[in-house]
């Protein structure tokens, strides 16, 4: 697609871009989800691909020759692995005889980290990425239009450009510069300090300890056994992993700096893991995974490990992924979140927009109850834009 200014490409794989122009877009943004590689590792895995449901369909915009937008995006025929529902909206489809599916997405698969989803040189360039988006879903003509997770300025784009906004709530934990653990839970209220030293009891007393490896620390028998754990918790579900062996294998050895891996021991024998990515700021809570029951064990691997490696190292920010209530209690506060929508059928974008304006409402009065049951002695502040 050619305008005035820019011409437009769709791309049916990351291995279409230019991986240095992809990554120059980011800027200073170290996040490795939107990588180049990240991405590109989940197609050449089969991870994403048009037999998941996940058929790549890449934006870019270039204006004189020269990349200046992009966008990961693809051709849905399900909404597995988003964490964004619409399950209704699909239905309310299905009963008046409308397809729903397939629907564009632009999100990183598996994945609910917020952060940029429309690269761009300049803010003009990122507007214009919108309208494109916009653009191409109503040309193509799929029922809808979907962006998750984006940052705030993107969502006024994107809003600007006919979508919806949706308002979310995930949990996160942040650094006020605790020297070590024990200044952390001295933060707390009594009750929530008294029920993690419990929890951490709990573990401690069965005979458990971790080891918590980085980059190129973690063997192949690592990861086979990160693996093992991680299969064996969709097992227990009844549900299939998304991401395969191959695919973290090669985390390992692409994006090592990215990587953090912590695996708990029982007597000599390997009983759980949990894998988190990180960049300079943050680190997220990603996968975990047990051969063995132990109470607590979750909380440990997955939480108190992960907050005493990010005081180590100086991290601000701990995100915990999608949902999760029960963060609150081990230190994590409530953080708004967005996502854009746009739908094509004029009646069901009313009703939708109705909807969400309804839900917005509700989610903003969660925030406010959830901040009134702050787990801090001095209540941390919500930053409430997005």
């Amino acid at each position: 697609m050619e305008s005035r200014d820019y011409v437009t490409r769709v791309h049916r794989s990351i291995a279409e871009i230019d991986p240095l122009q992809w990554d120059a877009l980011r800027g200073d943004d170290t996040q490795p989800f939107l990588s180049h590689a990240w991405l590109y590792l989940l197609e050449e895995t089969g991870c994403v691909a048009a037999e998941t449901g996940w058929q790549p369909m890449h934006i870019t915009m270039e204006r004189d020759g020269r990349l200046v937008a992009a966008a990961p995006l693809y051709l849905k025929e399900h909404s597995y692995g988003e964490y964004v529902f619409d399950w209704a909206w699909a239905d309310a489809y299905r009963r008046h005889g409308l397809r729903y599916f397939p629907k564009l997405l632009s999100a990183i698969p598996f994945t609910p980290v917020p952060g940029a989803r429309l690269l761009a040189a300049a803010e003009t360039d990122g507007q214009a990425l919108a309208g494109a988006l916009v653009d191409l879903a109503r040309e193509s003509g799929v029922s809808s239009l979907h962006v998750l997770f984006p940052k705030p300025d993107e969502a006024s784009w994107l809003e600007s450009a006919g979508a919806m906004i949706r308002r979310g709530v995930q949990f996160h934990w942040h650094n006020e510069g605790w020297p070590d653990f024990e200044a952390f839970l001295a933060s707390l209220t009594q009750s929530k300090r008294k029920k993690i030293r419990a929890e951490r009891r709990k573990v401690a007393e069965h005979g458990v300890r971790f080891q918590r490896l980085a980059g190129t620390e973690i063997t192949e028998a690592d990861w086979a056994f990160f693996c093992r754990c991680y299969e064996t918790t969709y097992l227990e579900h009844h549900s299939t992993p998304y991401l395969s062996r191959p695919f973290f294998e090669g985390l390992g050895q692409r994006l090592p700096e990215s990587v953090l891996m912590i695996i708990a021991e029982h007597h000599g024998k390997r009983i759980a893991a949990s894998l988190l990515m990180r960049d300079r700021k943050r680190l997220y809570g990603r996968y975990w995974g047990a051969i063995e029951t132990v109470p607590c064990l979750h909380f440990e691997t997955c939480y108190y490990q992960a907050i005493e490696a990010a005081i180590e190292a100086g991290i601000e920010v701990i995100e915990g992924g999608a949902q999760g209530e029960h963060k609150m209690a081990r230190g994590f506060s409530p953080q708004p979140t967005a996502s854009a929508h746009w739908l094509a059928e004029p009646a069901f974008s009313d009703a939708v927009q109705r909807f969400l304006e309804r839900e917005g409402q509700a989610v903003g009065g969660y925030l406010d109850e959830l901040n009134d049951r702050t787990p801090f002695k001095q209540a941390q502040a919500i930053k409430t834009s997005v």
